[in-house]
């Protein structure tokens, strides 16, 4: 079950110099976390949180927080068609996620242009900073037209904003604006 004891402290390295991180944890503690979330829903572990006999809303995007503590965030987030983040970044947060079921598609600024990939059940991703990206349900997704693409999400440090951007006719990157939230991926409050 997600708790603390899926963090691994950071072992400190005298010979590298430090490099400036805003958590203690590294993608790959992210990564570990996200693995163990998936399996933890899979598991029935956090029944109590998900929608009445597992139907999970095909109208519109659903989330719920899994875990949180003050070095990270999980959320569990249904994706259903039609509907994108927008184009954004995790403001000072590291992120990493495992898709559960279904396939997603991510659009990532890649420096001049955006670059396209899908994941699909049983992938994962991480996200460092700076990382710009619109995440959505894949079109051909494996999860039917009726059942969401489902994907944990954990933040570290814990969201407390996100920035969103467009693509300029010039092939840059602008940022359009910035809120503070502690919800994941562009959800509504």
């Amino acid at each position: 079950m997600l708790s603390t004891s899926v963090v691994s402290p950071v072992a400190p390295h005298s010979s590298r110099r430090p490099s400036v991180s805003p958590s203690r944890l590294r993608p790959a503690d992210l990564l570990r976390i996200t693995d163990q979330g998936a399996q933890d829903v899979l598991d029935g572990r956090f029944a109590d949180r998900l929608p009445a006999g597992g139907r999970f809303p095909v109208a519109q995007r659903w989330s719920v927080r899994l875990h949180a503590d003050d070095d990270v965030d999980v959320w569990l987030i249904s994706w259903v068609p039609g509907e994108a983040t927008e184009l954004h970044d995790h403001a000072g947060s590291l992120g990493a996620l495992t898709v559960l079921s279904g396939t997603l598609a991510e659009y990532r600024w890649g420096g001049a242009e955006l670059k396209f990939r899908t994941l699909a059940a049983g992938d994962q991703a991480s996200f460092p900073l700076g990382w710009v990206h619109d995440v959505m349900q894949a079109p051909d997704t494996t999860a039917g037209p009726d059942r969401p693409t489902l994907s944990v999400h954990a933040y570290s440090p814990p969201l407390t904003a996100m920035s969103y951007y467009e693509v300029t006719d010039h092939g840059s990157l602008r940022r359009t604006r910035t809120e503070l939230t502690d919800l994941p991926e562009g959800q509504p409050a």
